[in-house]
């Protein structure tokens, strides 16, 4: 399935707001991501990615047919972590299972490592969540632990786990 990734515009508000309004994304993210997902927090997440710049975050629409239909970013660590960024991502439940997400990791990894002094990139998907894990497995990411009960969602803990990518080790897309 053909894609791109480009920075984010107002104009993407509806396309967030039809797409993010899903529990299924919902369930495995952090809480800062809602549902019911609503216009204002559209506006704001889109805002958010558009006034941040890119000196310390790298943040791109998914675009499918003109839609944005899910967001992946890059956020910049400070302090020891310096070196490293954190990998954030959803894409809308119709995309799921085609390979998009696969090949937007990559792409934005890539894209990272030769923009930002950064030599490794993470993500911590949830356990239970298989599509996530599958995805940074393809894009080259190595699974380096399981953390027992690190996240309480919807009343429950869950294990996490870390993924991460050296530079060195970047796929290009």
């Amino acid at each position: 399935m053909e894609f791109s990734l480009r920075p984010w515009l107002l104009t993407d508000v509806p396309s967030v707001l039809k797409y993010a309004d899903n529990e299924k994304i919902a369930a495995n993210l952090r809480d800062v991501f809602p549902h019911p997902y609503t216009e204002a927090d559209a506006v704001g997440y889109v805002s958010s990615c558009i006034g941040a710049g890119e000196e310390r975050q790298l943040t791109r629409a998914i675009v499918v047919g003109g839609e944005a239909v899910g967001s992946i970013g890059i956020f910049l660590q400070e302090d020891v972590y310096r070196k490293s960024g954190e990998l954030g991502y959803w894409l809308a439940e119709p995309f799921w299972g085609k390979g998009v997400m696969t090949r937007a990791i990559r792409r934005l990894c890539g894209e990272a490592f030769a923009r930002y002094d950064i030599v490794r990139i993470y993500a911590e998907p949830y356990a239970s969540n298989m599509g996530s894990r599958r995805a940074l497995e393809k894009a080259g990411f190595t699974l380096e632990g399981v953390l027992r009960q690190s996240v309480y969602k919807r009343g429950r803990l869950l294990d996490s786990c870390i993924y991460s990518l050296l530079k060195e080790e970047s796929p290009v897309d």
